[in-house]
C-alpha cells in the first residue's frame, strides 16, 4: 500500500536536496508535486487543498530555519501532516466497567466485514480478552458459518440464531453476560449498496445492545467510493470510527488518507493480509513513516515478539556464536521468519532499504522449495552437508520434488553463509588448514 505515494514523494525529497535554502518558490514546487501525488493516490480533492495549504503555511515560516537542510524540512513538514491527516494519535480502546464491552461491525457487503470480526476477537484475545463473536448478518447465505469455522480458527466462542439479526444480538449480549465474556463482537448484515433497509436493520440492532463501539469497516481499495459510504454511515449510526482492510491490495491508499478527514472519525485498526493474524490496531505516525520510506521499527519489534518463539531465536544465536548452526536450525529460524508475514512487507518496514530492493519480486514459494529439500535430508545429513555426494543428493532431489542442481545450490548458498558469518567475527574460527592439522595432531595423540 502507498507504494505510489511514497516513489513520488521521495523523488521530491531527491530534488529538494539539491538546493541550498528552501526558498518560496522551491516550496510551490514542491507543493505542485505533492498535489498530484495525493491526487494519484486517489485522495479526495477537498482533503488534498488542505494537505497541501497546511504545509505552505507551516513551510512559508520555517523558510529561513538553517537548522535543518530544505529536504529534512519538507520530510519534517509532510511527514506531520501525514500524521495528522492519518488521525494524529492512535485510536485508544477502553473497557465497559461492566462487561461485556459492545462492539458493533457495520459496513457494506465485500468489505471484509466478517473476516475483520474474527480477527478483531484474536487480537482481543492475545490481550488476555474474552471475546463472544455473534453472527447477526443472516442476510448473506454462509456468513454465519462462515463466522463460525473462523471463531475457531481464532479459538473464541460463537453464537448465532435462525429468529432476526435483532433477535440474534439481543440473545448475543445475554449469552456473553451468562457466559462471563467481557468482550461481544456483533458481525451485522451487509448490502452490495447502501440502501433503507440495511440502515433500519443497523439502528434496530444498535438500539437493541447499545454498543460502546460501532465501527465501520471499510475496503481499503475502494477509494472514493469508500468516502461516500462512510458518510452514509455515519449519519445512520453513531460512529465510533472505522478499521481499514485489504491494506495490502492497494499501492495507492487514497481511502486511508481521506477517511479521518472527511469523517472526522479515527482509524482503529487495520488489516494487512489474508490470514487471522494480520491486523492491528492503527497508528499514524508509524504509517506516516512508511510512507515517507523511514520504515516502521516499532510494529516489526512487535510483529517479532507476538510470533517469534524466543527460546528458539536464542538458540539459534547461540549456535551461530558456536559455529555450530547447522541446515536443521536454518530451517528452523526460516520457519520462524515465514510466522511473522510476507517477505515483502517485513523489508517495507525496515529503515533506508534501497527502493530497488523494496520493489524487487519476492518468490515466497522459493522458501517452501529450500524447506522441502532440507526436510527430505536425514537429519545426519542436515547437521552435517558435507556428507552429501552425488548419491545423497539424487535422493533428496526426488524426495524433494526438486533437482540435484537445486540441491547444490541450496547446499553453496548455505556454506557461502556460513563462509560470510565466520568472516563478520560469527561461527568461530575459520577452518584453516593449521587449524585442521592441529585436531588432527590431538586425535592421533589421544589414539597413543
Amino acid at each position: 500500500m502507498f507504494d505510489n505515494l511514497s516513489e513520488r514523494l521521495e523523488g521530491v525529497v531527491t530534488k529538494m536536496r539539491r538546493k541550498g535554502r528552501l526558498s518560496v518558490v522551491d516550496i510551490e514546487a514542491a507543493l505542485k508535486e505533492i498535489r498530484l501525488a495525493l491526487l494519484e493516490a486517489d485522495v479526495n480533492l477537498e482533503v488534498v487543498r488542505k494537505f497541501t495549504s497546511r504545509i505552505r503555511e507551516a513551510a512559508v515560516s520555517e523558510a529561513t530555519s538553517r537548522a535543518l537542510t530544505p529536504a529534512q524540512q519538507i520530510v519534517k513538514l509532510v511527514n506531520e501532516e501525514l500524521k495528522a491527516t492519518l488521525g494524529g494519535d492512535a485510536f485508544r480502546l477502553t473497557f465497559a466497567s461492566s462487561p461485556p464491552t459492545v462492539i458493533m461491525l457495520v459496513g457494506l457487503q465485500g468489505s471484509g466485514k466478517t473476516t475483520a470480526a474474527a480477527k478483531l476477537a484474536l487480537h482481543l484475545r492475545r490481550q488476555g480478552r474474552h471475546p463472544l463473536l455473534v453472527g447477526a448478518d443472516l442476510a448473506r447465505p454462509a456468513a454465519v458459518e462462515q463466522l463460525r469455522i473462523l471463531s475457531e480458527s481464532a479459538k473464541v466462542d460463537f453464537f448465532s440464531e435462525t429468529t432476526s439479526p435483532i433477535e440474534v444480538a439481543r440473545a448475543g449480549l445475554n449469552r456473553a453476560k451468562s457466559l462471563g465474556r467481557d468482550i461481544l463482537i456483533v458481525d451485522t448484515a451487509g448490502r452490495l449498496a447502501v440502501d433503507a433497509d440495511l440502515m433500519a436493520e443497523m439502528v434496530a440492532i444498535e438500539d437493541a445492545v447499545s454498543p460502546d463501539y460501532v465501527f465501520l469497516v471499510i475496503d481499503a481499495m475502494t477509494g472514493q467510493d469508500a468516502l461516500n459510504t462512510a458518510n452514509a454511515f455515519a449519519e445512520a449510526v453513531n460512529l465510533s470510527g472505522t478499521i481499514l482492510t485489504k491494506l495490502d491490495g492497494d499501492a495507492r491508499g487514497g481511502a486511508a488518507l481521506s477517511v479521518v478527514e472527511v469523517t472526522g472519525k479515527k482509524i482503529a485498526f487495520s488489516s494487512i493480509g489474508e490470514k487471522l493474524e494480520d491486523f492491528d490496531s492503527f497508528y499514524p505516525d508509524r504509517m506516516a513513516n512508511r510512507i515517507l520510506g523511514m520504515g516502521d521499527v516499532l510494529t516489526l519489534i512487535e510483529k517479532a515478539e507476538r510470533n517469534l518463539d524466543k527460546d528458539v531465536a536464542e538458540r539459534g544465536a547461540k549456535k551461530i556464536q558456536a559455529g555450530k548452526f547447522d541446515l536443521e536450525d536454518f530451517m528452523e529460524q526460516m520457519q520462524q521468519v515465514k510466522k511473522m508475514g510476507p517477505l515483502k512487507g517485513i523489508i517495507s518496514m525496515l529503515p533506508g532499504i534501497p527502493k530497488e530492493i523494496k520493489d524487487a519480486d519476492i518468490d515466497e514459494g522459493e522458501l517452501t522449495k529450500i524447506e522441502a529439500i532440507i526436510s527430505s535430508m536425514t537429519r545426519q545429513e542436515r547437521r552435517d552437508p558435507g556428507l552429501i555426494d552425488a548419491s545423497r543428493r539424487n535422493r533428496i532431489a526426488k524426495g524433494s520434488g526438486s533437482t540435484p542442481t537445486a540441491v547444490s545450490n541450496l547446499l553453496k548458498q548455505f556454506r557461502d553463509m556460513q563462509k560470510m558469518m565466520r568472516q563478520m567475527g560469527l561461527g568461530g574460527p575459520s577452518p584453516t588448514k593449521k587449524n585442521i592439522a592441529s585436531k588432527g595432531a590431538k586425535k592421533r595423540r589421544a589414539k597413543r
